[in-house]
């Protein structure tokens, strides 16, 4: 068996400084697609696409279709996992992209039920689900090109920034609809939803030329040049890698199910609470704008000291912090509930800015994009997917927040103990 180190990989600065700004306007614009629907699944929906229903049931079935995404996401995980491993990095994310920007781009085109009746619904979850197998795809490989060119000692630090790209989308999409929150809701629900769905096509074009111009992989380019490529990648992850699978799917859920309480299900609680859409709006983009520096920050910090043990810690305060998140919004008061999110993410953005380059050790380079993709996009499901959806019924069941935030606590716990057991493989990629 050969080994392939740090020393035996040509790295390059420009070319990584390059594949790192690809990577970041690919990830943001992604995730902003990605987050106009959750915004726009919280606020309208439910009104437009399932009016037939009261308001929980619509609103449920709302978020339902955000949920079916995630869904969606391991076979966009499988699929471009394949090819990643197979053909390159690069080619996968061109893909991806396209994919995501003419599904969100349609969905802001589409009639709504009273237009043509039960397709509407039809025809919004096809459209998620293309969403959702393109995010699949796209944010593991849109780590692996980035830390994979970072070279030694920097692999953290990008994986830090790339991860910003979370909340550069979330910002957008947020920024979105807060310039149309002078609308009347009648002018809202017409037609006002609908310009953050269409405007995604000027990101989408913009991501475009700058991911074009981004070179493969020096990771996979030595797989290749090695002839290590393998033939079934997808094959391999479950032949031989099936345990760090299954980790790191549990290791996620906790972030996923703080990243999605945070942005999709707080829109809700502030309804619940009479706090102004967009007061909240604003309070959910500071707090994001909070946690991109902060992943960053850890990011770095994880090239210099144990990133597996920032990891777990990270996880184990977000144990505790939901309840005061929670206690801090009931206060209604700006300052307070800003408080609360910056509590809420401190923790936080050390588990998640260094998840992705400890995700991307957990797998030798042949079969990293599927394996990676395959264990996060499952951890999704589990996570992400439910989170909204968990809140939106556990409010309405038990008019408060105490199980929400048990759910929160719950998946943060789990994450911390399977992360406990994932090892990196150090500075080597076996191959």
């Amino acid at each position: 068996m050969t080994a392939i180190t740090q020393d035996t990989v040509s790295y390059r600065k420009p070319e990584a400084t390059k594949a790192l700004l690809s990577s970041l306007a690919g990830t943001a614009v992604e995730w902003y697609e990605f987050f106009v629907y959750g915004i726009a699944a919280a606020l309208v929906f439910g009104k437009l696409f399932f009016p037939s229903f009261d308001n929980l049931v619509g609103t449920l079935l709302s978020l339902s279709t955000f949920a079916v995404a995630f869904v969606a996401r391991p076979a966009g995980a499988a699929l471009f996992g394949h090819y990643g491993d197979r053909i390159g990095r690069k080619a996968s994310l061109i893909v991806t992209l396209t994919m995501m920007g003419g599904a969100t781009f349609l969905i802001g085109l589409l009639p709504t039920y009273d237009s043509i009746g039960i397709w509407a619904p039809v025809l919004l979850i096809v459209l998620r689900v293309i969403q959702g197998i393109s995010l699949g795809g796209e944010y593991s490989g849109a780590v692996l090109i980035s830390v994979e060119h970072a070279g030694a000692h920097r692999q953290g630090y990008f994986g830090g920034i790339v991860n910003t790209g979370s909340c550069i989308g979330l910002i957008l999409a947020n920024l979105a609809f807060l310039a149309l929150s002078s609308l009347s809701e009648a002018e809202f629900l017409s037609w006002g939803w609908r310009i953050p769905f269409i405007l995604s096509a000027i990101l989408v074009i913009l991501g475009m030329a700058i991911r074009a111009r981004v070179s493969e992989s020096p990771d996979f380019a030595a797989v290749k040049e090695a002839r290590k490529v393998e033939q079934a990648p997808v094959v391999e992850v479950f032949r031989n890698h099936k345990a760090k699978v299954v980790l790191l799917c549990l290791a996620y859920i906790g972030a996923g199910t703080f990243f999605y309480t945070a942005s999709v299900f707080s829109l809700g609680y502030a309804k619940y609470l009479g706090v102004a859409r967009g007061e909240m709006l604003m309070l959910i983009m500071a707090a994001f704008a909070f946690l991109a520096i902060g992943m960053i920050a850890f990011g770095w910090l994880s090239d210099r000291i144990n990133r597996k043990a920032i990891f777990v810690i990270g996880a184990v305060f977000m144990v505790v912090t939901p309840f005061i998140w929670f206690a801090l919004l009931d206060t209604k008061n700006a300052a307070m509930m800003m408080l609360g999110f910056i509590i809420l993410f401190l923790p936080f953005a050390a588990n998640y800015g260094v998840m992705p380059t400890f995700f991307a050790e957990i797998f030798p380079a042949n079969v990293r994009y599927s394996g990676m993709a395959i264990g996060y996009t499952l951890g999704t499901i589990l996570g992400s997917a439910t989170a909204p959806l968990v809140g939106a019924y556990l409010l309405g069941v038990t008019g408060n927040w105490y199980a929400i935030a048990a759910f929160m606590s719950g998946a943060s716990l789990i994450s911390a103990l399977a992360g406990l057991f994932l090892y990196p493989l150090k500075n080597s990629v076996r191959t």
